[in-house]
């Protein structure tokens, strides 16, 4: 049975910034040729690095990836589904999807003579991947006895900023003419991979299944921080609460979200505060009602989170 259409699937404050990986210039002879899904490839021992682009209206283009494939869009508009897993969602910049080994992308290209799509994937072996995760778990291992593993489940992601950056370091060190590019690859691909594990948990935390786990001690933490944002919160009652040191509960937020508590809690806060601003209350009340003592400093730090002061928000989202 097809899952439902992945926005769906995913909890996204619709005036929450996009993380955009950099665009790469247009390969000219494709570009003249109108080419639908030119590839560029880069090859290396533990990975496959590859460049897509097409400057064509087209329909149903298929691919197949032999090994689990990290992709993101750079460039254009896509309209994608993964056969007998999705329905067709459009497929944008600041936004990636991991497909699983044997998975095939139909892919249509509604907009692509007027703007033509840019997109990269990265294929890794399943033997890296192994690797990887062993030499994390060996030498990493979770505070939440969790083991690290990436779940090809949850494989459409909206992009951080670390992700981001992770991105255009492997497509930088992949791309240049190194002789020491599969040792720059490797250190390249375990922060992608961590980077990736992160994002992934840092939207599971949004979704009700994992929030309703009794046993997970992350799970109990991001409850109690939400349930309480219009008072103080104190890090060491929290990771008391959770049976943590206030060292491993830090440590536990960095693993699974690759932030810390107290980013956490300020990010909570402010997308508290979108939802309260949107239903029209006053700047004071809201800055109250999310555990900001001073609505100067929370008009500060809102504008540093999301670039817009709060009344100008206010403004905007009420149009």
């Amino acid at each position: 049975m097809k899952s439902f259409y992945p926005r769906h699937q995913i909890t996204m404050n619709q005036h929450a910034a996009r993380f955009l990986i950099n665009s790469l210039p247009f390969d000219l002879q494709a570009r003249a040729h109108g080419t639908v899904e030119h590839k560029t490839t880069f090859s290396m021992e533990s990975c496959e690095f590859s460049v897509f682009e097409t400057h064509r209206a087209e329909k149903d283009i298929r691919l197949k990836f032999d090994d689990l494939t990290f992709t993101a869009m750079l460039q254009g508009k896509k309209s994608m589904k993964l056969d007998n897993k999705t329905n067709y969602f459009d497929y944008l910049p600041g936004e990636s999807v991991l497909v699983a080994p044997g998975e095939t992308m139909v892919i249509d290209f509604p907009e692509a003579d007027e703007q033509p799509s840019q997109c990269i994937t990265l294929s890794l072996s399943a033997e890296y991947i192994e690797q990887t995760l062993q030499f994390l778990n060996l030498n990493q291992p979770k505070v939440s006895d969790d083991a690290w593993s990436v779940e090809a489940e949850h494989f459409y992601l909206f992009n951080n900023e670390p992700l981001v950056a992770a991105t255009q370091n492997i497509m930088r060190v992949a791309m240049e003419d190194n002789k020491q590019k599969d040792l720059m690859v490797d250190f390249a691909l375990k922060e992608l991979l961590v980077r990736l594990m992160q994002t992934q948990g840092s939207q599971l935390v949004q979704s009700s299944s994992f929030l309703n786990k009794s046993n997970s001690r992350l799970a109990f933490a991001v409850n109690y921080i939400r349930q309480n944002l219009h008072q103080k919160l104190s890090l060491e009652k929290i990771a008391k609460m959770a049976y943590l040191s206030k060292s491993n509960f830090f440590k536990l937020f960095k693993q699974e979200l690759g932030i810390s508590p107290n980013e956490f809690i300020t990010r909570e806060r402010i997308d508290q505060a979108k939802h309260l601003l949107k239903m029209q209350q006053s700047i004071k009340e809201v800055a109250y009602q999310t555990g900001f003592s001073d609505a100067n400093y929370f008009i500060k730090i809102f504008k540093a989170m999301v670039g817009l002061t709060p009344r100008i928000y206010q403004m905007q989202v009420a149009v």
